[in-house]
């Protein structure tokens, strides 16, 4: 047999080659209107979702890409800050002093931004919540039987009182949002 062909050639079939991806979670199922006993000043609408996975799934969603979009704008100013924090007095060229080091300014500019960028994730994970919080706490679920329903509901509020690190594995394992 030639040796540049493989030996099994099942091996190369698209059955064996391709990856099947589950079907991603309907995030949301769309706004409805406000009932009468929903706050009219936040807005006329509420989110619905089909069950508790597409809720989780999508507050998770919405925080991580507010976080994300707060970051991107903080890491702009952040660099801004430590440009401006790290960069000589404009009376220093004046009076003859030598320039700063570049080395020496752009290890300022390291330790600046990186304490700046610190201070900011911390602020963008707030931020986040507080955005997401309201929505996301009038929102509507759909219910099936009462007693599996109150079981669903008292493992997310026990989620929620979870460290954010263990969140989101909670969150991933499906068994712990629906089901007995």
């Amino acid at each position: 047999m030639d040796p540049s062909l493989p030996q099994n050639l099942e091996e190369y079939s698209t059955s064996s080659t391709t990856i099947k991806f589950d079907r991603p979670l309907l995030l949301l199922r769309g706004p409805i209107p406000a009932g009468t006993s929903d706050d009219p000043s936040s807005s006329p609408y509420i989110l619905a979702f089909k069950d508790l996975p597409s809720w989780a799934a999508a507050y998770k969603s919405y925080e991580s890409k507010i976080i994300s979009q707060c970051e991107e704008g903080a890491r702009i100013g952040c660099a801004i800050t430590a440009s401006n924090k790290c960069k000589p007095p404009w009376w220093q060229s004046l009076i003859g002093w030598k320039s700063m080091d570049l080395k020496e300014r752009e290890r300022c500019e390291d330790i600046e931004l990186e304490a700046c960028l610190v201070a900011a994730k911390e602020k963008c994970i707030g931020f986040a919540k507080e955005k997401c919080t309201m929505p996301f706490l009038n929102a509507r679920i759909a219910v099936g039987e009462k007693e599996l329903m109150n079981k669903r509901v008292e493992r997310m509020v026990h989620a929620a009182s979870l460290p954010e690190e263990s969140k989101w594995v909670y969150f991933i394992r499906s068994d712990n949002l629906g089901g007995s």
